[in-house]
């Protein structure tokens, strides 16, 4: 049995953890249910957590991986803490649009805008 890559990857880049997704299809419960305990992990490491999520490499994502990470987002508000979403590919965004989660989330073209509308 070939040994896994992780699900994701996560840089910082000053206190903000960047975290990018290594897998282009977030669908499986199992892949969702690895990410949602790394998340939860980088989270719960910090009093005010401050997340990036990139995601220049999905082009597929589930209804269950939309639920985790209005999950991340909620845990992360309970911290003070603060979540982007940047790189998202047109057709998931259209997922994000239809399902009003492009109010919920704040969500940035680029990598860069993302980190630099953090708050200090």
């Amino acid at each position: 049995m070939s040994e896994q890559a992780p699900p994701v990857s996560v840089t910082e880049e000053k206190d903000i953890r960047i975290v990018e997704f290594t897998n282009n299809k977030i669908l499986d419960e199992a892949n969702i249910a690895d990410i949602g305990a790394t998340l939860n992990a980088l989270i719960d490491e910090r009093d005010q957590p401050r997340l990036v999520l990139d995601f220049s490499t999905v082009d597929h994502l589930s209804s269950a991986a939309l639920g985790m990470l209005i999950n991340a987002n909620n845990r992360i508000k309970q911290r003070n803490g603060q979540l982007r979403l940047t790189n998202i590919k047109p057709q998931i965004f259209e997922v994000f649009r239809i399902t009003k989660l492009d109010r919920l989330f704040r969500i940035y073209p680029t990598r860069a805008e993302a980190l630099a509308s953090m708050e200090h």
